[in-house]
């Protein structure tokens, strides 16, 4: 084994390693030896992905078996490693964005009994996702896939005494259980017809199978490769949360809130783009799947962010927010614009853990208070969360020069150049959500930290702490270093990661890892007009996403500070639309009557039918009856009488004559 590949293997198992010290003798080794196990652990795996990343920018690739899990028949299931400039980056990110959360987490958790346990499952998810970027082959991806579900179950749900955070663990796990149902029957087509799961012999079949048909119904012909993409696809709305399996992500902000950051900004919700833009090879064989999976990111991009702006909870408004940048980052995976989309999952990863961490410090500062509501003029309090959430708050929006407004403009480019089928529709989506995002980023900061002080009169809140024991007037103050840390270094990738465009989408950073056909050649189109940041940047100035974020921003401040008593009036005019947005447009309530209540009744019917009535009634005591019946009858013969035994012996030996001579 080489040094290289002795590399690979510590990036993962450094994380891992720290879960397990902290998960299984936190109790013994206490609090501060189980953070600092588990920093050490991701900081070891943060530092190899730096070296692997400066190895794949180099021009090396490694794509190979670590170890041989099983073998059936002619089918080999292996861990294996698939390094490029596409699992680098990822690694990189994943790495980063982690140890500022495990930083964070000692200020966040700091009283919780759960401690030790905590940091053990932040780590175990940060190994379970590297397990999937890095991964060579589908067996591999499907365990990392399920193993940051399985991490994720147990972090949303980390407050299990709290009936709203057993409720969203549940829902997480059932709504990610539907995706991955259709992403396990993509993988078992993979295996049925490429005969292996290695990426690169299915991708180096692909094309003979390309014009290949099956027929799923009687009658009706599908083309192999769309079924698999669509499949596959379905796997990734449920992991990046896309409509209408989206239901589950704003739920899941019962978890503290490094979890927000960590598995709902960074990581386990990009793993779907990541998966998409890996299978580019197959997508791009099909224009069906395309077309479904720019639709699909389309309606997530728009509607989301429409809910966003009613929301009064501070970490739903994030979390509706990142809904909608996962739907601009479909919609790039669906205009063949896949580096565009892994560009912004990487420039969403910093701003978002910024917005989120930035959330959770204000959370701390308010005692643990989330409505939005009982907040305002906390600016001067917190004046470094208030730079950082600043800093969130115009990328998000996507205003030059930070890092949001590169990816998203090319994103929005792309799209408009993209011919295939739904590019329309998505493209006016897309520009649609541009007003919304600037409208609910700023909202956000207005209503946080401008205006007035209304955490006066605010009861102290109990909502996203096991911490109760705060009483008196709200006072905020600025949060500790090991929070305000983590903030200051994610706020400098938030503006300058965007300056990395030219590189990344144009300079054919991604070549190796990403295969694009010759007639979608949106990017290529791009890339002839792009002539370095500075003209990106003043040219944008010229465009219409530039004036529409701006313009969100302006109707925030004019609503939010200047007119503060026009919200509630607006929201009394239309009322309708407000309570259609207020209800997330009925899904839940959907989700809970047709699906909940379906599962119920079915499971009513099973009990009455199958237990009571034919299990207990039928069979059970069914069978005693027919005994005690049967005793009964048997009994009027068993009489003790002679002549009535001689009878029944005359009886039997006439029967049996008769027998015999027939």
């Amino acid at each position: 084994m080489t040094e290289m590949q002795k590399l690979y293997l510590l990036v993962p198992l450094a994380p891992l390693a720290g879960a397990l010290v902290a998960g299984l003798f936190g109790w013994l080794i206490g609090r501060a030896l189980s953070h600092w196990v588990t920093i050490i652990g991701v900081l070891i795996s943060f530092a190899a992905s730096l070296l692997i990343f400066q190895d794949a920018l180099a021009g090396h690739v490694f794509n190979g078996s670590v170890y041989t899990w099983l073998t059936a028949g002619e089918t080999r299931f292996e861990i294996g490693f698939l390094i490029d400039r596409l699992s680098a980056l990822m690694m990189v990110v994943v790495t980063f964005v982690s140890l500022m959360v495990h930083i964070y987490t000692i200020g966040y958790m700091r009283d919780d009994p759960g401690y030790q346990r905590f940091f053990s499952y932040i780590s175990l998810f940060t190994f379970s996702m590297l397990m999937l970027v890095m991964s060579n082959n589908f067996l591999q991806l499907f365990f990392g896939w399920e193993a940051v579900g399985l991490v994720s179950y147990l972090l949303i749900g980390f407050w299990f005494t709290r009936p709203t955070a057993i409720y969203a663990n549940l829902k997480a796990f059932l709504v990610n259980r539907v995706g991955d149902f259709g992403f396990l029957l993509g993988i078992g087509m993979v295996l049925a017809y490429f005969g292996t799961l290695d990426y690169a012999a299915v991708f180096s079949m692909a094309p003979e199978l390309a014009g290949m048909k099956i027929a799923l119904l009687e009658g009706q012909d599908w083309q192999l490769m769309s079924v698999i993409c669509i499949l596959l696809f379905v796997g990734a709305m449920g992991k990046s949360a896309q409509f209408p399996l989206h239901v589950w992500l704003p739920d899941s902000m019962e978890g503290p809130t490094p979890i927000s950051a960590l598995i709902h900004a960074a990581t386990m919700v990009t793993a779907g783009i990541f998966m998409v833009a890996r299978m580019s090879p197959l997508f791009e064989l099909s224009e069906t799947a395309l077309s479904f999976v720019i639709v699909i990111g389309a309606i997530t991009a728009l509607f989301m962010a429409l809910v966003a702006i009613v929301q009064t909870d501070i970490k739903r408004v994030i979390a509706y927010s990142t809904l909608s940048q996962l739907g601009y980052m479909t919609v790039a995976l669906g205009a063949s614009a896949y580096s565009a989309a892994i560009f912004h999952l990487m420039t969403h990863a910093f701003f978002k853990a910024v917005l989120f961490l930035g959330a959770g410090s204000v959370i701390i500062a308010m005692h643990h208070q989330q409505d939005m509501r009982h907040m305002g003029g906390l600016r001067k309090y917190m004046p470094i969360t208030y730079l950082t959430m600043l800093i969130g708050a115009l990328a998000n929006a996507g205003l030059p020069p930070f890092s949001g407004f590169f990816s998203k403009d090319s994103i929005i480019e792309a799209v408009g150049l993209s011919a295939i089928p739904g590019a329309g529709f998505a493209y006016l989506a897309i520009l649609a959500g541009v007003f919304v995002g600037g409208f609910y980023s700023f909202r956000l900061v207005f209503y946080t930290f401008h205006g007035e002080e209304r955490f006066r009169h605010a009861a102290p809140a109990g909502h996203d702490h096991d911490d109760h024991g705060h009483h008196g007037p709200v006072v905020p103050h600025e949060s500790p270093w090991v929070v305000t840390v983590p903030l200051l270094l994610l706020a400098i990738p938030s503006v300058a990661a965007g300056w990395l465009v030219g590189p990344m989408l144009f300079g054919g950073y991604f070549s190796d890892a990403i295969f694009i056909a010759h007639d979608h050649h949106a990017l290529a189109h791009m890339a002839e007009e792009f002539h370095g940041i500075w003209a990106m940047m003043l040219h944008s100035v010229a465009t219409l996403p530039f004036w529409l974020a701006a313009s969100g921003a302006g109707t925030a401040w004019f609503l939010y500070i200047r007119r503060p008593e026009l919200p509630a009036l607006i929201k009394a005019k239309f009322s309708l639309i407000s309570t259609i947005l207020e209800n997330k447009y009925g899904f839940d309530a959907f989700n809970d009557f047709f699906f909940a209540g379906g599962a119920r009744l079915l499971g009513r019917s099973l009990w009455r039918g199958g237990d009571v009535w034919l299990i207990d009634g039928l069979f059970v005591n069914g069978t005693a009856r027919l005994v005690g019946w049967s005793s009964a009858l048997i009994r009027h013969v068993q009489s003790g009488y002679i002549y009535h035994y001689a009878f029944a012996m005359i009886i039997g030996v006439f029967l049996m004559i008769s027998l015999f001579v027939k």
